[in-house]
């Protein structure tokens, strides 16, 4: 079993939005930065195959969230967590539970989603790390 299928189980409600709130405070006090090629923000899911709460995710936002303002400010790109990490990504540490949503805005992070807490938490998260982008010219 990979070390991963560990954590798979969903998380009780508290302990899932205490993780969130620590790596939120984390990311506001200046949060790693994980050089990469990326040269825009994007909003990178790790998951696992089995996941449940990735799943639930998937129901409740995959299909729409390219269709959303935040969407089109940080498209999604989904990583495996049991796989090699792509490339530039491999600076990034620390990603153990799934769903992990890194936001990164030119290979740097900017802030982390620990599990998925539903949809009106999730949009309010991510609404706050989106707000941390810098501002880009309309095109």
């Amino acid at each position: 079993m990979s070390m991963s299928g560990r954590y798979r189980r969903p998380i009780g409600r508290l302990a899932s939005m205490a993780l969130m709130v620590l790596a939120l405070l984390a990311a506001a006090a200046g949060g790693a930065g994980a050089p990469g090629n990326a040269q825009a923000a994007e909003l990178v899911m790790f998951e696992a195959q089995g996941c449940s709460w990735c799943e639930i995710w998937d129901a409740e936002i995959g299909a729409v969230y390219h269709k959303t303002e935040e969407g089109r400010a940080a498209p999604l790109r989904r990583v495996d967590i049991d796989e090699p990490r792509p490339p530039g990504l491999e600076a990034l540490r620390g990603v153990v539970y799934t769903p992990t949503f890194v936001l990164l805005d030119a290979g740097r992070e900017v802030g982390r989603i620990l599990g998925y807490p539903g949809e009106g938490h999730f949009w309010s998260l991510l609404g706050e790390l989106i707000e941390r982008l810098p501002a880009r010219p309309e095109s």
